[in-house]
């Protein structure tokens, strides 16, 4: 830490707050360089990061943190944040299996006052903190940090509107800073707007503005004639007219990069009762050139040299699931005019950055609403369309109701491509496919698809883009096996698993990507493994042909056990009158932290040893019978 020697007396925000302006400045740089060679030794988000570090610092030298609550949206911004609270030292383990999180979490810093790392929260959790604070009596400052993207969900704008409204008998003190780095509103306009935005701010504006307010209350016209001229002034230099209209004070747009502005602004507005909005625009990978340049490729980087920048590895890795799917999106897109792609605000992530290159007409990134996303999807198909929504397994849950009722319940010939199916890695439970399985499955008319490898993810998607229903085909981040990709786009059998290993005793029936570990414990297990491929329709006729031929079956899947395809079997072989017993594997009931995949999947025992361990110990291992067991329940 000898580089850094400022930062590393800074353990807490109370120690920045007896720093002087100068002395801050000189901070940012230490904490921005701090951050950029701490990030490229872990992998993690670096562009939103190295845009917040003047903004973070600004926040916790003006208000009393941790009594004062900071909530931050989208959650990966808060670098800057963990290092100012304690956790500049465990920086070395961001993401990494026992490490720190990415995102805010409550159990690991009283500072981190709401999880959030799914985007366009922070107002709804901050207004209910500053609400809680009003009916507990205390004096309690609240702020909502919140992205550009994610104001553009639709729950940002219910709590604005929320917000604006007396709550127990005064409107809430509330400040909320709209943290623009990307899709700017307006850019800021020098030092006639930093002057305005000071202006605007302070009390001697504020205090104007409510004496006029009592001066004109008895002459309505000219109150009303007041305050359209006000709105038009400020609208000349400001775009605050609609959060204007939502109840908030509207200050900005500043520098977020620029202590001198943000500072006192935030000093003036830390005092003015009510809800405020402070409009700041930062830049994304500010204070790194290379991450200037491309901040997309610098949002999520591996370990790198700070000096040398990203460099494609010598040998192409093997293509990954999203690029599969991102290959046949386009190739399906030229066999059938009627595909139409629908991605909320995921382009790159799902792998659509060609398919919008090629087809931009029929191409459609609705921004961050989940819920849009997939009703939008529904009115395509209703006109004859064919709609494919690239999305997270886990960001389709906040589109849940839309998939029920605007899509399934309509029976619409709609295609969900649920990427990060399963175990996610470093982003960890909040970003784990855990639960698609079990809420796709009991939703009548939708069918839900599990491909093996990255061939059987091409025919899946060709599979479900030629029903007439709703399907969704789930695969998990990053590559397979490498399995070769055939160019023709065929379809599986609709509703038929296949038999990858004969064996006996024991059949293991594998959903997804878990066929391979299933094959490798099967092998020395003499058992036999089947490849399910439809979680639903399931193949019960598989299932019953097994059933005569075996004594007692294993399923395994990379999701959750209640409700998952493990279940299902459980479901299909009572209806069946079966009483075999059944071993589930899965995931078990409880949130997967963050890190490494594959230790991750060893510790739930879903690697090839831990299958085989967990067979063995159940249903002991060689060719002799099974012991009668009294519950046909895993």
């Amino acid at each position: 830490m000898t580089a850094y020697p400022l930062l590393q007396t800074i353990d807490s925000p109370a120690d920045l707050r007896r720093l002087s302006r100068d002395q801050l400045a000189t901070l940012a740089n230490e904490l921005r360089s701090y951050l950029l060679h701490s990030v490229s030794k872990t992998g993690g988000h670096l562009s939103s990061n190295l845009g917040t570090v003047e903004l973070t610092i600004a926040l916790h030298a003006v208000y009393q943190t941790p009594h004062d609550r900071i909530v931050w949206d989208v959650g990966h911004q808060t670098y800057p944040h963990k290092i100012l609270t304690g956790r500049r030292e465990r920086m070395s383990t961001l993401r990494q299996l026992g490490g720190i999180s990415g995102f805010p979490r409550r159990d690991e810093s009283e500072y981190d006052t709401f999880g959030t790392a799914h985007s366009s929260t922070s107002i709804s959790a901050a207004l209910g903190m500053a609400i809680a604070a009003q009916l507990k009596g205390e004096q309690r400052k609240v702020v909502a940090v919140i992205g550009d993207g994610a104001m553009s969900a639709g729950m940002a704008f219910e709590a604005l509107n929320n917000a604006g409204v007396p709550h127990a008998g005064a409107p809430a003190n509330l400040l909320v800073v709209l943290n623009d780095n990307d899709m700017s509103i307006s850019p800021p306009v020098g030092a006639l707007n930093k002057y305005l935005a000071r202006l605007i701010s302070g009390k001697f504006y504020s205090a104007a503005r409510e004496g006029a307010k009592q001066v004109l209350k008895n002459a309505p016209p000219l109150l009303e004639l007041a305050r359209r001229f006000e709105e038009h002034a400020k609208g000349m230099v400001v775009p605050g007219t609609i959060f204007e209209e939502f109840g908030f004070n509207y200050v900005g747009p500043i520098d977020g990069h620029d202590l001198d502005a943000l500072l006192p602004t935030l000093e003036n507005l830390r005092d003015k009762p009510g809800p405020q909005f402070l409009h700041v625009i930062t830049k994304k990978g500010y204070g790194y050139k290379l991450a200037e340049a491309d901040p997309i490729a610098y949002h999520g980087p591996g370990k790198f040299d700070p000096a040398q920048g990203l460099v494609k590895p010598a040998a192409p890795p093997k293509p990954t699931f999203t690029q599969v799917f991102g290959q046949w999106l386009c190739d399906m897109a030229v066999a059938d005019e009627r595909l139409v792609a629908i991605t909320p605000a995921m382009l790159e992530g799902s792998g659509m950055v060609e398919f919008q290159r090629r087809f931009p007409r029929r191409c459609f990134d609705v921004g961050i609403a989940e819920q849009h996303a997939v009703t939008f999807a529904g009115g395509l198909a209703c006109e004859g369309l064919k709609p494919v929504v690239a999305i997270y397994s886990t960001f389709l849950q906040r589109g849940y109701d839309q998939l029920i009722h605007d899509v399934a319940l309509q029976n619409l010939p709609v295609t969900f491509a649920l990427d990060r199916a399963g175990i996610v890695g470093a982003d960890g439970a909040t970003h784990a496919g855990a639960y698609d399985i079990a809420y796709c499955r009991c939703i009548p008319n939708l069918s839900l698809l599990a491909p093996s490898d990255e061939d059987e993810c091409r025919r899946a998607l060709t599979t479900a883009h030629r029903q007439d229903h709703p399907v969704a085909v789930r695969y998990p981040r990053g590559a397979g096996v490498g399995a070769v990709v055939q160019p023709a786009l065929e379809s599986w059998d609709w509703g038929k698993g296949v038999v990858r290993r004969e064996g006996e005793r024991v059949a293991i029936l594998a959903f997804g990507t878990l066929l391979h570990p299933a094959l490798e414990a099967a092998a020395r297990l003499g058992a036999t493994v089947a490849d399910m491929r439809f979680v639903k329709p399931l193949d019960t006729g598989l299932i019953d042909e097994l059933a005569r031929t075996h004594e007692a079956f294993v399923t395994v899947e990379e999701g959750c056990l209640p409700g998952g395809a493990g279940a299902a079997v459980m479901e299909a072989l009572q209806a069946a009158g079966h009483a075999h017993p059944v071993l589930a594997l899965g995931l078990p009931d409880e949130f997967v932290e963050h890190g490494d995949p594959q230790k991750l999947l060893a510790m739930l025992g879903l690697d090839a040893a831990g299958i085989e361990q967990a067979i063995v110990k159940r249903f002991g291992r060689g060719p002799a019978r099974l012991a009668p067991v009294a519950a046909a329940g895993g």
